[in-house]
């Protein structure tokens, strides 16, 4: 998983509340195998519409999306984060997310930043009058600056400390593969045994 430390890029207003995993990446596109290459099914069903934000010139190369309350609510589908990660984004700013999404992306090095409507709001006014404004996403620091704007954002220590390193669970676990294998190597042979984790 790629680590996620202080992130600067330019930002999309999504001025939506209640985007569900299904719009994020239509169900149709989750038979695919693999963890990548679904750039193309983000927001599928927005893509013919003329306003779709997305496709405004302003806007093209963003990595962070700026979103309405309840961002990622519906079925649990981890590929709503693959999508938004293939497509660039690295960061998601909103009021509040569904909790699966959140644990999907922060699984996934895709930082799910919660603040308070108001910031949103005017993130969102921000960026539709100065597209091109830097947003500066610091998890070593857990704040946010954009423009005149900056605010802190809270994320439990844990799962902070994953992404700063990259590591996902299975990276997580094998942090500890050493005293993994002394723990096996004590434990009575009539017990149940685990494989030995392999790292190349």
């Amino acid at each position: 998983m790629r680590s996620f430390t202080v992130h600067t890029g330019t930002a999309v207003p999504l001025r939506r509340s209640n985007v569900d995993t299904d719009q994020i990446i239509p169900g149709e596109f989750c038979k695919r195998i693999g963890r990548t290459g679904y750039a193309d099914a983000l927001f599928a069903e927005w893509r013919d519409s003329p306003d779709y934000i997305l496709a405004q010139p302003q806007y093209l190369g963003a990595s962070v999306l700026v979103a309405g309350r309840d961002f990622g609510i519906g079925s649990s589908r981890e590929h709503a984060v693959w999508a938004l990660v293939d497509h660039g984004f690295r960061a998601v700013i909103a009021p509040s997310f569904s909790d699966i999404f959140r644990g999907n992306a922060l699984g996934n090095g895709l930082l799910a930043v919660q603040a308070a409507q108001e910031t949103v709001e005017r993130l969102w006014d921000l960026v539709e009058s100065a597209p091109d404004t830097p947003v500066l996403v610091d998890l070593e620091r857990n704040a946010v600056t954009a423009g005149e704007i900056r605010f802190g954002f809270t994320i439990e220590e844990h799962l902070r400390q994953r992404l700063l390193l990259g590591l996902d669970e299975i990276g997580n676990t094998l942090r500890w593969e050493e005293e993994i294998a002394s723990y096996e190597q004590r434990r009575p042979g009539w017990m149940p045994r685990t494989v030995p984790a392999r790292t190349s």
